[in-house]
């Protein structure tokens, strides 16, 4: 059955994301059709409706979940209808579960294989005590059960009988679906998560001393907390609990439970009591509190990769420097700082290594560094962050030579990653793994988006407990982030590299290889139809990608811009109404300010795709990025040991996480404004007022040398 067939999942993900039925069919229909997100969002906005890539990607998970609701529904089925089970009232229950949970507690009774003491006790005979305890056929417990007494079976006595009875009892309450249901509501409101350390490893959990005694009412605990709880359970230093009022849970039970037509005699309506005590104890709770801790783990995981992304969406998106040549720093103390000078398209030209540390070997380095700047024409410095970093930027500012070249701290993150890495080794298998990192930082100063999707999105750190949430959904997140970041930008068809293509809609790893083979092997791509010669490159494919890739010099001036190739013709029309040229009407503002578009809608092309158009021929090709800007730390201002509280610093924001930021300031150590110190209005998510790689001003408030934490503040600034 196709997506869009479908209509009852139509209706549900159309009323969870508020969202006309229709436009969640067009996208299904999209999608079933091999069409990729940013391509339905940016050239299929007639059909959706113009919904944007975060609803596309939302519907597109929502319906892989009803899927998977749906799949899970059918064989549940036919495992009940081989028992010879299935009802006509089971099976519209199980087609009314709206949720994995309420299905599971359908299916709970039906499940083969499990050994449970209700099944020895129904093996023993003792279906039938507990049945006339049940329905209120039973005067005196005890007299009855002497009836079930059997030795043969392992039935010896009467308190034997009614332990097997209980047994089955307590299990038949623990499967009940009303009770489950209702119990799941009041721990869902009422719940609280709890942790405890682990006496004996009091000393060894130190850094989890916040969660030593920590409770917080489920509903409310936060993302990072809940992490952080978690991460010290595995550990083997804190228990976890959820608690609720026992006293109100059995109520519960009893209401779901309990037939109130029935007279029950006082000595059955005890044991029942009993009965649903140890339900709730042994089964009930243990399973809920299960379900509780997976919600909350779920939760924080949502939450902590929704933050994850939206830092690696504005850490590919930062802006570029531009095509100009670098020289580029790699850091060292005592193995030397390695140079990459590259040019402005990112080739390396040469390499050295300088010692401005060695008094001896200083001079050298200015040597080779003003030798470098004659040669190559240099435009920017950009040393790394890392260690070492401050003190080789205030050496290259002191190079006079330099006067006039801008000297930029790049952040590092992950480049050694890239270094080590089968691309990099394979791009310069002679160079030292050092050299490769330098060549790496100057790239991220000219193009962060085209040098950062080489490295592994996780090893970027700018998350929070990133190793602890779903690893196969925040990767699956991460890879969406950058697909749409690349997108977004585009990519120049005859300089990009084969990791880029590798994320540009439509295309596969193998289709990416064989651009890049074919650009070797035949020389630049002339234009967006040449792509259709490149082995493997379908039509379908070609309509995918060819409004993401641009064409610098072609001779069709709209290759180089986002307009697709399947809209060339309404611009020739629109060119040809104007009496000008394609070429002279692109960035021709007033020319295209008076066209009327109104006049160019057909069935093919609407009024979404028109205005498109306009706002790329007013400004072709366009980067979406911001202007760069240039930005240096606090002179002075090296290590923590400068610090004061008091003083005003100049920042970077490195990572966002639920409860603050981190704010780099040049001193090898990330300080924390806390959430409570970003803004003098309440801040909930200090997303909504801070990105990564903003530029802020920050007073420090606290310095905790020995622990090495600084605390910040950007409201008192």
């Amino acid at each position: 059955m196709k997506k869009n067939e479908n209509v009852k999942i139509v209706k549900s993900i159309s009323e969870i994301l508020n969202v006309p039925a229709k436009s969640i069919a067009a996208v299904l229909t999209l999608f079933e059709e091999g069409s990729t997100v940013p391509f339905i969002a940016r050239y299929r906005k007639e059909m959706t409706g113009s919904l944007d890539e975060t609803v596309i990607q939302a519907v597109k998970e929502k319906y892989d979940f009803y899927e998977k609701l749906e799949k899970r529904k059918q064989y549940i089925k036919e495992v009940i209808e081989k028992k010879d089970l299935l009802t006509e009232e089971i099976a519209l229950n199980i087609d009314k579960s709206e949720t994995i949970a309420e299905l599971e507690d359908i299916y709970l009774p039906y499940k083969s294989g499990r050994k449970t003491r209700a099944k020895a006790a129904k093996e023993k005979g003792l279906q039938g005590l507990a049945d006339s305890i049940i329905y209120g056929k039973v005067r005196d417990t005890k007299e009855e059960a002497l009836k079930y007494v059997n030795i043969e079976k392992g039935v010896v006595n009467a308190a034997e009988a009614l332990k097997g009875a209980s047994d089955i009892i307590a299990e038949k309450i623990n499967e009940t679906i009303d009770v489950r249901k209702q119990l799941r509501e009041f721990y869902e409101k009422t719940s609280i998560f709890s942790s405890a350390v682990i006496k004996k490893k009091k000393d060894e959990a130190l850094k989890f001393r916040d969660y030593f005694e920590y409770s917080e009412k489920s509903s409310r605990a936060a993302a990072h907390r809940i992490l952080a709880v978690l991460r010290g359970k595995n550990s083997g230093f804190l228990t976890v609990k959820v608690e609720v009022d026992d006293e109100t849970a059995l109520k519960i039970i009893k209401r779901a439970a309990f037939n109130s037509s029935i007279n029950y005699s006082r000595s059955s309506y005890s044991f029942l009591e009993d009965s649903v005590s140890d339900s709730y104890t042994r089964l009930l709770h243990p399973s809920l509190e299960n379900e509780v801790v997976s919600v909350l783990r779920e939760r924080a995981d949502e939450a902590s990769i929704d933050i994850f992304s939206e830092n690696l969406k504005n850490l590919l998106l930062e802006s570029p420097f531009g095509n100009k040549s670098v020289i580029a720093v790699d850091p060292g103390i005592r193995t030397g700082c390695k140079i990459a000078c590259i040019d402005e398209t990112g080739k390396l030209m040469e390499h050295s290594v300088i010692f401005p540390f060695d008094e001896k070997k200083k001079e050298n380095g200015i040597d080779i560094i003003k030798s470098l700047n004659d040669k190559y024409n240099i435009e920017a410095v950009a040393v790394g962050n890392g260690t070492g970093g401050r003190e080789v930027f205030d050496f290259f500012k002191s190079i006079t030579d330099l006067d006039n070249i801008p000297c930029i701290m790049v952040n590092e993150s992950g480049a050694s990653i890239y270094s080590a890495s089968e691309n990099a080794r394979k791009e310069f298998p002679d160079l030292d793994l050092t050299i490769r990192g330098a060549v790496s930082i100057g790239r991220r100063l000219q193009d962060p988006l085209s040098e950062l999707i080489k490295i592994d999105p996780g090893s970027i750190g700018v998350g929070q407990y990133q190793h602890d949430v779903n690893q196969k959904k925040l990767a699956s997140a991460l890879d969406d982030v950058v697909v749409s970041c690349v997108n977004q930008v585009g990519a120049d068809l005859n300089s990009c590299s084969i990791e880029l293509l590798n994320y540009v809609s439509g295309l596969s790893s193998t289709l990416a290889k064989n651009i890049v083979e074919y650009r070797n092997k035949k020389g630049r791509f002339k234009n967006r139809k040449e792509l259709l010669k490149v082995k493997g490159m379908g039509n379908k494919s070609f309509q995918q990608a060819a409004g993401f890739l641009r064409i610098k010099g072609s001779a069709d001036p709209l290759d180089s811009s986002s307009v697709h190739p399947e809209s060339y013709d309404v611009v020739d029309k629109i060119a040809h109404d104007t009496g000008i040229s394609v070429e002279k009407l692109i960035g021709n503002s007033s020319a295209v300010s008076s066209i009327k578009i109104e006049k160019y809608v057909t069935d093919k092309t609407g009024l979404p795709t028109l205005k498109d158009i306009i706002k790329e021929l007013e400004k072709p090709g366009r980067d979406p990025r911001k202007e760069f800007e240039f930005f240096s730390y606090t002179e002075g201002i090296n290590s923590i040991n400068d610090l004061e509280t008091g003083i005003v610093l100049s920042g970077t924001v490195t990572n966002i996480t639920a409860f603050g930021a981190f704010v780099d300031i040049g001193v090898h150590q990330d300080g924390l404004v806390h959430k409570s110190k970003i803004a003098d209005a309440f801040v909930n998510d200090p997303a909504d007022f801070l990105k990564v790689n903003q530029k802020v001003k920050v007073k420090v408030v606290d310095i905790d040398k020995e622990r090495k934490r600084i605390s910040l503040s950007i409201k008192d600034v």
